[in-house]
């Protein structure tokens, strides 16, 4: 006798109801149904039948008058036609799915909306959009923007003389050229990119910006300001902690102890105090332990305090990364023979390094933020030069102070925010090559 029982993947396939078609059907259908009742009992509410000499034309016209009962019912008949669009299934599915998404979701969109309509107001529907001084300002409740118009300049390059500043756009823009092609993953020549920008860019930068060659007269780093300074500390800050993070990261691992004892200790030390006690160490207490005649730059000092403080994070935001990576690997690396260097430079790191990008990037972001420090040592940068500006008297009106508040916000959001967007394209790209 032979058994012809079907195997599991031959027999006929169940059939399988969808709960959201069924959803779906019995809301086409309840929807008419519930819209007809709604309007019969509000008909009858509003009167239509005990209203003295009421035809049954005017009842029936009173019956079904348009209301926003009404529309929202028909609105949910719409709603079954259009439900199975991609749009509507995401919004259903994502922030519709039950009744305390709906309800945070509402909640989330009201303070969205008061949120953006107060910044609408404030920025656009009620500020002041042309005038000489603060006397067109000043009646207004909204932001004052002839004021940011005649202090855009000094916002962007502080007391650097006008007839130089070609010098600081000059740079600007070789920093571009430099960078984009860098960033963008297709584009070849990534070496040389390289090259350029962290070998030879800096030391033209360093001559444009200043000057002392012949042809270009030297600007004192006192004269810098507003977003020259904050570029200026924020790329020296990133580019140098990035490879002094990774040294210390490396040491606090190592074997040897001095050289491990060593790292702990900076790390640990740096770490423990703020930012802002570093930079005043740096402009304070520095000179005291110069010898006679010697004198550091103020805006080198900082860029040291500040390219040494963002180390220590990063020091240890990469340790994090080497602490992930599987002993195996190690263990890999040593049996194909490779020396400490390659391990690091071509197994370990790379892996290492992938895995942190989010702390890398959040590092570099707070480095951003925290240049507006360098205020308590003198150096105006964009927040600073804002703050200068504030007591203005040509200028001076109530919502001032906010609207250059509200420009510099704006400024570092969009540094900030493309920082983050770029990491999270490098990431996405770093993940699709994974998977090929």
């Amino acid at each position: 006798m032979v058994d012809v029982t079907l195997a599991p993947t031959m027999r006929r396939p169940e059939k399988i109801y969808s709960a959201k078609a069924t959803t779906d059907t019995r809301l086409l259908v309840l929807a008419p149904v519930a819209m007809v009742l709604t309007e019969l009992v509000l008909g009858w509410l509003r009167g239509a039948y005990l209203t003295p000499g009421a035809t049954t034309d005017g009842a029936v016209r009173s019956m079904f008058s348009y209301d926003a009962t009404s529309l929202i019912t028909l609105g949910t008949v719409l709603a079954f036609f259009v439900g199975h669009l991609a749009p509507v299934n995401w919004l259903r599915d994502n922030l519709f799915s039950s009744v305390g998404n709906a309800v945070m979701t509402l909640f989330g969109l009201i303070l969205i909306y008061g949120m953006l309509s107060g910044l609408f107001g404030f920025s656009v529907s009620h500020a002041t959009w042309t005038g000489d001084n603060g006397e067109a300002c000043r009646p207004n409740s909204g932001a004052c923007w002839p004021m940011v118009h005649a202090k855009f300049a000094q916002f962007m390059y502080g007391r650097y003389p006008d007839g130089e500043r070609w010098r600081v756009n000059l740079t600007y823009f070789l920093a571009a050229i430099g960078l984009v092609p860098l960033m963008i993953p297709r584009v070849p020549y990534k070496l040389q990119n390289a090259i350029f920008v962290f070998g030879v860019f800096p030391i033209i930068a360093f001559f444009l910006l200043v000057g002392g060659v012949p042809g270009l007269p030297h600007v004192a780093t006192e004269y810098w300001g507003g977003l020259l300074v904050t570029l200026v500390v924020a790329s020296v800050g990133i580019t140098a902690s990035f490879p002094l993070g990774i040294m210390l990261a490396l040491g606090r691992r190592s074997r040897m102890p001095l050289v491990r004892w060593a790292s702990v200790t900076f790390i640990e030390f740096v770490r423990g105090v703020p930012l802002i006690t570093v930079l005043f160490m740096a402009s304070v207490m520095l000179p005291l332990f110069l010898p006679p005649g010697w004198n550091i730059d103020k805006l080198l000092r900082a860029l040291v305090g500040v390219a040494l403080f963002a180390a220590a994070y990063m020091a240890e935001t990469i340790r994090g990364g080497l602490q992930a990576i599987p002993r195996g690997q190690f263990e890999a690396a040593d049996a194909i023979g490779l020396n400490y260097r390659q391990k690091m430079s071509m197994i370990v790191l790379p892996q290492a390094l992938k895995l942190v990008i989010p702390g890398i990037v959040n590092t570099f972001i707070g480095l951003f933020k925290d240049t507006s420090l360098v205020l308590i040592i003198g150096l105006f940068d964009l927040l600073g030069i804002v703050q200068q500006n504030n007591t203005d008297q040509k200028w001076l009106a109530p919502t001032n102070a906010m609207t250059g508040y509200l420009f510099a916000g704006f400024i570092f959001w969009i540094f900030c925010f493309g920082m983050s967007r770029y990491s999270a394209f490098v990431e996405r790209n770093l993940s699709s090559n994974e998977k090929r």
